[in-house]
């Protein structure tokens, strides 16, 4: 399993966010995730589930319960799979669990939106590692 990322201490002190910052939303973008398969099972019949814990190499800030991520941070996943998501108490985890890096696919999927052929294979390839 690998380690996790060191961070420095001051790592995120130059992002000028904040809470205050307002999130970006995309509908058609979660309206195009809702009609994928889930990256978890391939089943059909998805949540646009947001990933909110954050990671400095995606340049992804955590998020509280009281926030939500920007849109593009969403990956596909059935009610039941998103529900186990938050009920886990470490988001983390969850993923590392399944095996898949949901920020990685999330990214992914933002940059094909709309384009059902290439988000399918890179759900699938999430799935087989």
């Amino acid at each position: 399993m690998a380690s996790a990322v060191r961070r420095h201490p001051e790592a995120f002190t130059l992002d000028p966010s904040s809470k205050q910052t307002k999130r970006i939303t995309d509908d058609k973008h979660l309206a195009f995730i809702r009609t994928l398969p889930s990256v978890i099972s391939g089943a059909y019949g998805c949540d646009a589930c947001h990933i909110r814990y954050g990671d400095p190499v995606y340049r992804k800030k955590h998020t509280g319960g009281q926030q939500k991520p920007d849109d593009a941070w969403t990956v596909p996943m059935t009610r039941d799979e998103h529900r186990e998501q938050h009920d886990t108490g470490d988001e983390r985890a969850f993923w590392q669990r399944h095996g898949i890096d949901p920020l990685r696919v999330a990214r992914d999927l933002y940059a094909v939106t709309g384009q059902t052929e290439a988000a399918i294979t890179i759900i699938l390839s999430a799935r087989t590692k």
